[in-house]
């Protein structure tokens, strides 16, 4: 008896729950949405944009564009319902592409197909290519070109010393770009390059040109004076202002090599007023392309902690370069970064760049100068103390 009062229970409750189900089905909208109509379209290079106006259902979730692309690969695009136009991209043709247009609502109904048909105008990665100019720099050279659609390329340079071949990538989404390639000898080499889309398409590759870097050698520091009187005071503790260029790197492992400055409020009116000016005879006349700073990296907590980042190290600052050391020329503005999270987690790579050096280049190179200013804009927080190790600059020594 207890086993068919179970077997009535099973049965009543497969009962109640088809007849739900039916019933959230008969709820389901099946009805497929309305078409886009007024369709337009406007040419872009590389793809193009499609106008419309939606149906008047007020359930529509996107409108789908589904085309083939210069591949032969099937792709599409979508644009919800808050917009009354879609892009296509991603083609590198200036024959007609076909285009299918459909309306999908919140059910997952999807409209007829609209086609349409329409020829993009001239990719963008040619306009780029054509447009790639180099220049011989102090230890390489400088790449620029025009991207008008600032989307994202990869520039594949193609360097070729002889029968030795080297590539190098470049990519930006800037509308202007301008990257310098370092680390090539003073000699001539045959540059070539090509030009590729997020999509994969690629242009063929073109040679440029042949071009000799420009030699680039470390600027010697043997000779360079304080101009104290236009400077902040360094000189604190273990520190000493001229230990920012005696070639003597602070490392975490030992307090043998302690060389930074130590710049205090105390010795310095009682505040830190940014900017903190550091103010360089170098007693001879140099051009420069790129320099390095070093931050304080022996913490006194031993153990191997590293000071690197800490609230006290540098972390931007501006540069200037004079030859009279009364007016000065704005070489950059540079910040050094806070790699650090919520936290206060620092990831390897950023504790690597610190042992390293921070490097910057300029974004040309320099004038011929005799006097350098490094004016200290900000540290990582502290209000009492600011340190750093070293700088070393990059160019023409002794002109």
């Amino acid at each position: 008896m207890k086993k068919q009062i179970k077997i009535i229970a099973l049965f009543s409750v497969l009962i109640f729950t088809t007849i739900i189900a039916c019933s959230k089905n008969e709820d389901l909208d099946s009805n497929a949405p309305g078409v886009v109509t007024n369709i337009t379209v406007t040419p872009t290079n590389g793809g193009g944009i499609i106008n419309y106006t939606l149906p008047s259902d007020n359930d529509i979730l996107y409108v789908k564009a589904v085309y083939t692309n210069s591949l032969g690969d099937e792709v599409y695009r979508v644009s919800s319902k808050y917009n009354t136009s879609i892009e296509v991209n991603g083609l590198n043709q200036t024959t007609p592409v076909n285009v299918k247009l459909y309306v999908v609502d919140e059910s997952e109904n999807t409209s007829q197909e609209v086609q349409i048909e329409f020829t993009p105008l001239k990719s963008f990665i040619f306009l780029v290519q054509e447009s790639i100019n180099i220049s011989p720099d102090l230890g390489g050279v400088k790449i620029t070109w025009d991207n008008i659609a600032s989307k994202t390329v990869f520039v594949y340079v193609h360097i070729l010393d002889g029968a030795e071949e080297t590539i190098r990538i470049l990519s930006s989404n800037n509308a202007q770009e301008s990257i310098f390639i370092r680390g090539l000898p003073s000699k001539e080499l045959t540059f070539s390059t090509k030009v590729e889309d997020f999509d994969g398409n690629i242009t063929e590759l073109e040679e440029k040109g042949r071009y000799t870097p420009l030699f680039e050698e470390k600027i010697d520091k043997s000779s360079w004076t304080l101009i104290s009187g236009q400077s902040i005071n360094g000189n604190a503790y273990e520190g000493r202002t001229v230990n920012f260029w005696d070639d003597v790197v602070d490392t975490v492992e030992t307090d043998a090599d302690n060389s930074y400055f130590i710049i205090t409020r105390d010795n310095n009116g009682g505040s830190l007023n940014f900017p903190l000016d550091i103010v360089i005879d170098l007693n001879k006349n140099v051009k420069i392309q790129r320099f390095k700073v070093w931050q304080r990296a022996y913490w006194y907590q031993g153990g191997g902690v590293t000071y690197h980042y800490q609230e006290e190290n540098l972390k931007s600052f501006d540069l200037y370069a004079s030859n009279d050391a009364q007016t000065w020329n704005l070489l950059g503005q540079f910040d050094i970064g806070d790699p650090r999270d919520a936290a206060g987690n620092i990831p390897a790579s950023a504790f690597q760049e610190a042992i390293e050096g921070h490097e910057f280049s300029l974004p040309n190179t320099s004038e011929q100068f005799r006097y350098l200013k490094f004016s200290i804009t900000s540290n990582y927080g502290s209000t009492q103390i600011t340190v750093g190790s070293e700088i070393t600059l990059y160019g023409l020594d002794n002109l």
